[in-house]
Protein backbone atom coordinates (compact mmCIF):
# COMPACT_ATOMS: atom_id res chain seq x y z
CA UNK A 1 0.00 0.00 0.00
CA UNK A 2 1.07 3.55 -0.65
CA UNK A 3 1.31 6.17 2.11
CA UNK A 4 -2.00 7.24 3.55
CA UNK A 5 -3.80 9.98 1.72
CA UNK A 6 -6.95 12.02 2.09
CA UNK A 7 -8.91 10.77 -0.91
CA UNK A 8 -12.07 9.11 0.39
CA UNK A 9 -13.71 6.46 -1.77
CA UNK A 10 -17.49 6.62 -2.02
CA UNK A 11 -19.35 3.51 -0.93
CA UNK A 12 -21.93 1.78 -3.10
CA UNK A 13 -24.72 -0.53 -1.87
CA UNK A 14 -23.85 -4.18 -2.41
CA UNK A 15 -26.06 -7.24 -2.48
CA UNK A 16 -25.49 -10.83 -3.60
CA UNK A 17 -28.59 -13.03 -3.43
CA UNK A 18 -26.96 -15.93 -5.28
CA UNK A 19 -25.82 -17.37 -1.93
CA UNK A 20 -27.61 -18.22 1.31
CA UNK A 21 -27.44 -16.29 3.52
CA UNK A 22 -27.21 -13.33 1.18
CA UNK A 23 -24.36 -10.84 1.31
CA UNK A 24 -25.68 -7.34 2.02
CA UNK A 25 -23.69 -4.22 2.76
CA UNK A 26 -21.59 -1.51 1.21
CA UNK A 27 -18.63 -1.74 -1.12
CA UNK A 28 -15.71 0.70 -1.25
CA UNK A 29 -14.20 0.15 -4.69
CA UNK A 30 -10.96 2.16 -5.19
CA UNK A 31 -10.16 3.64 -8.59
CA UNK A 32 -6.60 2.28 -8.41
CA UNK A 33 -6.74 -1.11 -6.70
CA UNK A 34 -3.87 -3.04 -5.18
CA UNK A 35 -5.73 -6.31 -5.62
CA UNK A 36 -6.13 -6.78 -1.87
CA UNK A 37 -9.51 -6.92 -0.12
CA UNK A 38 -10.97 -6.53 3.36
CA UNK A 39 -14.33 -7.68 4.77
CA UNK A 40 -15.50 -5.81 7.88
CA UNK A 41 -18.28 -6.96 10.21
CA UNK A 42 -20.08 -4.98 12.91
CA UNK A 43 -20.69 -5.52 16.61
CA UNK A 44 -23.71 -7.14 18.26
CA UNK A 45 -25.80 -3.99 18.62
CA UNK A 46 -24.70 -2.27 15.45
CA UNK A 47 -24.72 -2.64 11.67
CA UNK A 48 -22.55 -2.04 8.61
CA UNK A 49 -22.95 1.72 9.02
CA UNK A 50 -21.05 1.81 12.31
CA UNK A 51 -18.88 4.98 12.26
CA UNK A 52 -15.65 3.07 12.95
CA UNK A 53 -16.27 0.62 10.11
CA UNK A 54 -17.02 3.45 7.70
CA UNK A 55 -13.87 5.33 8.70
CA UNK A 56 -11.71 2.22 8.41
CA UNK A 57 -13.18 1.37 5.02
CA UNK A 58 -12.43 4.88 3.78
CA UNK A 59 -8.77 4.91 4.84
CA UNK A 60 -8.11 1.41 3.49
CA UNK A 61 -9.91 2.08 0.20
CA UNK A 62 -7.99 5.34 -0.22
CA UNK A 63 -4.88 3.14 -0.36
CA UNK A 64 -6.27 0.83 -3.03
CA UNK A 65 -7.86 -1.91 -0.89
CA UNK A 66 -11.37 -2.93 -1.89
CA UNK A 67 -13.49 -3.05 1.28
CA UNK A 68 -16.84 -4.71 1.90
CA UNK A 69 -18.75 -3.62 5.00
CA UNK A 70 -21.37 -6.30 5.49
CA UNK A 71 -24.51 -6.65 7.55
CA UNK A 72 -24.41 -10.03 9.27
CA UNK A 73 -27.39 -12.32 8.61
CA UNK A 74 -28.99 -11.65 12.01
CA UNK A 75 -28.97 -7.92 11.24
CA UNK A 76 -30.46 -8.56 7.81
CA UNK A 77 -33.32 -10.36 9.56
CA UNK A 78 -33.78 -7.77 12.33
CA UNK A 79 -33.03 -4.06 12.08
CA UNK A 80 -32.22 -3.72 15.77
CA UNK A 81 -31.24 -5.77 18.81
CA UNK A 82 -28.43 -8.25 19.47
CA UNK A 83 -27.97 -11.64 17.81
CA UNK A 84 -29.87 -14.56 19.32
CA UNK A 85 -28.37 -17.77 20.70
CA UNK A 86 -28.91 -19.58 17.41
CA UNK A 87 -27.55 -16.87 15.10
CA UNK A 88 -23.78 -17.36 15.37
CA UNK A 89 -23.38 -20.28 12.98
CA UNK A 90 -25.45 -18.57 10.28
CA UNK A 91 -23.52 -15.34 10.82
CA UNK A 92 -20.25 -17.19 10.20
CA UNK A 93 -21.73 -18.61 7.00
CA UNK A 94 -22.59 -15.04 6.04
CA UNK A 95 -18.99 -14.00 6.61
CA UNK A 96 -17.79 -16.90 4.48
CA UNK A 97 -20.14 -15.81 1.69
CA UNK A 98 -18.92 -12.22 1.99
CA UNK A 99 -15.33 -13.42 1.60
CA UNK A 100 -16.37 -15.37 -1.48
CA UNK A 101 -18.04 -12.31 -2.99
CA UNK A 102 -14.99 -10.16 -2.32
CA UNK A 103 -12.63 -12.79 -3.69
CA UNK A 104 -14.37 -12.51 -7.06
CA UNK A 105 -13.43 -8.81 -7.13
CA UNK A 106 -9.98 -8.84 -5.49
CA UNK A 107 -7.24 -11.11 -6.82
CA UNK A 108 -4.71 -10.39 -4.05
CA UNK A 109 -4.67 -11.00 -0.32
CA UNK A 110 -8.05 -11.19 1.42
CA UNK A 111 -8.41 -10.06 5.04
CA UNK A 112 -11.31 -10.45 7.46
CA UNK A 113 -12.29 -8.71 10.63
CA UNK A 114 -14.59 -6.45 12.49
CA UNK A 115 -15.65 -4.98 15.78
CA UNK A 116 -16.56 -7.01 18.88
CA UNK A 117 -19.09 -9.73 17.89
CA UNK A 118 -18.17 -9.41 14.23
CA UNK A 119 -14.51 -9.91 15.08
CA UNK A 120 -15.25 -12.86 17.33
CA UNK A 121 -17.24 -14.63 14.61
CA UNK A 122 -14.38 -13.90 12.20
CA UNK A 123 -11.90 -15.69 14.47
CA UNK A 124 -14.26 -18.63 14.87
CA UNK A 125 -14.74 -18.93 11.11
CA UNK A 126 -10.98 -18.94 10.58
CA UNK A 127 -10.59 -21.60 13.27
CA UNK A 128 -13.26 -23.77 11.60
CA UNK A 129 -12.32 -23.33 7.95
CA UNK A 130 -8.98 -23.93 6.18
CA UNK A 131 -7.56 -20.47 5.50
CA UNK A 132 -10.66 -18.47 4.52
CA UNK A 133 -8.57 -15.29 4.85
CA UNK A 134 -4.88 -14.38 4.98
CA UNK A 135 -5.22 -12.29 8.12
CA UNK A 136 -7.57 -10.93 10.79
CA UNK A 137 -8.16 -7.32 11.85
CA UNK A 138 -9.98 -7.38 15.20
CA UNK A 139 -11.27 -4.40 17.14
CA UNK A 140 -12.38 -4.82 20.78
CA UNK A 141 -12.45 -8.62 20.87
CA UNK A 142 -15.15 -9.50 23.48
CA UNK A 143 -13.06 -11.88 25.56
CA UNK A 144 -15.77 -12.29 28.20
CA UNK A 145 -19.03 -10.55 29.22
CA UNK A 146 -18.50 -7.51 31.44
CA UNK A 147 -17.89 -8.51 35.09
CA UNK A 148 -17.86 -12.20 34.15
CA UNK A 149 -14.16 -13.00 33.55
CA UNK A 150 -14.77 -16.69 34.08
CA UNK A 151 -16.85 -16.91 30.88
CA UNK A 152 -13.95 -16.81 28.44
CA UNK A 153 -14.58 -16.94 24.70
CA UNK A 154 -11.27 -18.54 23.80
CA UNK A 155 -12.15 -22.19 23.22
CA UNK A 156 -11.17 -21.94 19.56
CA UNK A 157 -7.94 -19.98 20.07
CA UNK A 158 -5.61 -23.04 20.26
CA UNK A 159 -6.61 -24.04 16.70
CA UNK A 160 -6.64 -20.53 15.21
CA UNK A 161 -3.83 -20.45 12.64
CA UNK A 162 -4.66 -17.14 10.97
CA UNK A 163 -2.46 -14.16 11.94
CA UNK A 164 -4.40 -11.57 13.91
CA UNK A 165 -3.99 -7.88 14.70
CA UNK A 166 -5.96 -7.05 17.87
CA UNK A 167 -6.96 -3.44 18.63
CA UNK A 168 -7.97 -3.05 22.28
CA UNK A 169 -9.05 -0.16 24.52
CA UNK A 170 -7.38 -0.16 27.93
CA UNK A 171 -10.73 0.54 29.62
CA UNK A 172 -12.71 -2.10 27.74
CA UNK A 173 -15.00 -3.93 30.23
CA UNK A 174 -14.99 -7.02 28.00
CA UNK A 175 -11.30 -7.66 28.82
CA UNK A 176 -8.37 -6.09 30.57
CA UNK A 177 -5.10 -5.69 28.69
CA UNK A 178 -3.58 -8.41 30.86
CA UNK A 179 -6.45 -10.78 30.07
CA UNK A 180 -6.08 -10.14 26.35
CA UNK A 181 -2.34 -10.82 26.46
CA UNK A 182 -2.90 -14.09 28.30
CA UNK A 183 -5.55 -15.13 25.78
CA UNK A 184 -3.41 -14.29 22.74
CA UNK A 185 -0.73 -16.65 24.06
CA UNK A 186 -3.15 -19.49 23.29
CA UNK A 187 -3.13 -18.70 19.56
CA UNK A 188 -0.46 -20.58 17.56
CA UNK A 189 -0.46 -17.98 14.76
CA UNK A 190 1.26 -14.57 14.83
CA UNK A 191 -0.59 -11.96 16.85
CA UNK A 192 -0.08 -8.35 17.84
CA UNK A 193 -1.91 -6.36 20.49
CA UNK A 194 -2.35 -2.62 19.90
CA UNK A 195 -3.63 -0.79 22.97
CA UNK A 196 -5.69 2.40 22.70
CA UNK A 197 -5.02 4.23 25.94
CA UNK A 198 -8.13 5.24 27.89
CA UNK A 199 -10.58 3.86 25.31
CA UNK A 200 -13.54 1.64 26.13
CA UNK A 201 -15.25 -1.02 24.05
CA UNK A 202 -16.17 1.50 21.33
CA UNK A 203 -12.49 2.54 21.12
CA UNK A 204 -13.69 6.10 21.67
CA UNK A 205 -15.19 6.25 18.21
CA UNK A 206 -18.90 6.51 18.96
CA UNK A 207 -18.54 9.99 20.43
CA UNK A 208 -19.29 13.04 18.29
CA UNK A 209 -15.74 14.30 18.80
CA UNK A 210 -14.13 10.93 18.05
CA UNK A 211 -10.56 11.30 16.89
CA UNK A 212 -10.05 10.64 13.21
CA UNK A 213 -6.52 9.56 14.05
CA UNK A 214 -7.62 6.08 15.14
CA UNK A 215 -8.40 4.70 11.64
CA UNK A 216 -5.06 6.04 10.38
CA UNK A 217 -3.25 4.42 13.29
CA UNK A 218 -4.98 1.10 12.64
CA UNK A 219 -3.93 1.35 9.00
CA UNK A 220 -0.30 1.95 10.01
CA UNK A 221 -0.34 -0.99 12.42
CA UNK A 222 -1.94 -3.17 9.74
CA UNK A 223 0.77 -2.32 7.23
CA UNK A 224 3.49 -3.19 9.74
CA UNK A 225 1.88 -6.44 10.82
CA UNK A 226 0.96 -7.64 7.32
CA UNK A 227 3.98 -6.75 5.17
CA UNK A 228 2.64 -8.97 2.39
CA UNK A 229 -0.12 -6.38 1.93
CA UNK A 230 1.93 -3.31 2.83
CA UNK A 231 4.42 -4.10 0.08
CA UNK A 232 1.81 -3.90 -2.67
CA UNK A 233 2.26 -0.44 -4.15
CA UNK A 234 -0.45 1.42 -6.05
Amino acid sequence: MAPAGNGAVAAEPFRDDSVTPAVVGFLHRPASATGDGLVLAHGAGSNANAPLLIALAEVFAAQGVIVLRCNLPYRQARSYGPPGPGDAERDRKGLKNALGALRRMAAGHIFLGGHSYGGRQSTMLCAEEPEPAQGLLLMSYPLHPPRKPEQLRTQHFPVLKTPGLFIHGTRDPFASSEEIRTALALIPARTRLVEIEGAGHDLGFEKKNASRELPERILREFREFFPEAAGRQL
